[in-house]
């Protein structure tokens, strides 16, 4: 190929690339304009403060905003310590050629391709009618106390539902950690478990944080998995068990928009609805990423 023909075709790979990137920020722009010119000034602190009202044509969305925070905190104390556990055991222990770490991985990656309501039908299933029933049996409740959906059940839904993402961040993670210090630290005299605790796993935090964002992300908007594991349909009091039902900002979205008795009416509270959902995604999404740029300055004054 003649560098006047290559440099023609790297123009237009660059154009449609950037033409494409461009659309894409485009959409997402247009989509936020427009949730916030129709939703921001409902946006009040009645609203932010208050529950449904009037068969949810007024009040405030308090309980669902709780519910929501409540369920991807508890989400995240729960998947990261497994997501984190399984990724340093193929990256850092199992054998290069082990059966059972190829079978995991490929559990991992059929695991994201999953559509999200079978995770609630699984987590129905699995955390609901057995583990639940399980315990209340082994607890000796006569009445149904874990056997129904809960707050509890729901967070472990979505646990198992951005588990992929956490693996496969922290493996990349543990991945970008040069092998030289491994081998410095192993050749000072320090053992695996401690080259991994003092070296390895204090050099991939910052990249294990990021798998914390991408599953907040993830988990908080979900609806699906959650329709059948703990989210209510109308419940003006906060949850106060691992096992009570809750309201959840994306599933009221859902109610509103589809089963509302007037759609016109409730628009404004739908488009304040979702833009509240969208700034309490960005603030936990805040969090988790000013602790990782707090973590990689400590770890690069530490060098």
């Amino acid at each position: 190929m003649k560098p006047g023909t290559r440099r023609a075709v790297g123009l237009v790979l660059t154009s449609l690339t950037a033409l494409a990137a461009f659309l894409i920020v485009a959409v997402l722009v247009i989509i936020l304009f427009n949730i916030a010119e129709n939703g921001a000034a409902g946006v009040t602190w009645t609203f932010l403060s208050q529950p449904p009202a009037d068969g949810m044509m007024g009040g405030g969305i308090f309980p669902a905003i709780f519910g929501t925070a409540a369920l991807t905190l508890l989400m995240t104390v729960a998947v990261m310590p497994v997501g984190v556990l399984t990724a340093v055991y193929l990256h850092e222990y199992a054998p290069p050629n082990s059966l059972f770490a190829r079978i995991v991985r490929v559990a991992v990656v059929n695991l994201a391709g999953v559509p999200s309501i079978v995770f609630g039908l699984f987590g129905l299933g699995f955390f609901i009618l057995f583990v639940g029933q399980g315990m209340d049996r082994a607890l000796g409740h006569e009445e149904m106390y874990w056997a129904q959906p809960g707050l509890l059940w729901a967070a472990l839904t979505l646990a198992v539902l951005t588990l992929p993402v956490v693996i496969v961040s922290t493996e990349e993670a543990l991945r970008a950690v040069p092998m030289d210090h491994r081998t410095a630290s192993l050749a000072l005299g320090a053992t695996q478990s401690q080259t991994l605790a003092r070296v390895v796993l204090p050099g991939a935090l910052p990249g294990i944080l990021t798998g914390a964002v991408l599953a907040i992300s993830r988990g908080a908007g979900e609806v699906a998995p959650i329709l059948f594991t703990g989210a209510a349909y109308f419940l003006p009091d906060l949850p106060t068990h691992l096992n009570s039902q809750f309201m959840h900002l994306g599933y009221h979205t859902y109610v509103m928009a589809t089963q509302s008795p007037d759609v016109e009416a409730t628009r404004p509270l739908l488009y304040s609805t979702v833009l509240v959902l969208l700034l309490l995604t960005f603030a936990l999404n805040l969090v988790a990423v000013i602790i990782r740029t707090r973590t990689r300055r400590k770890a690069a004054g530490a060098h």
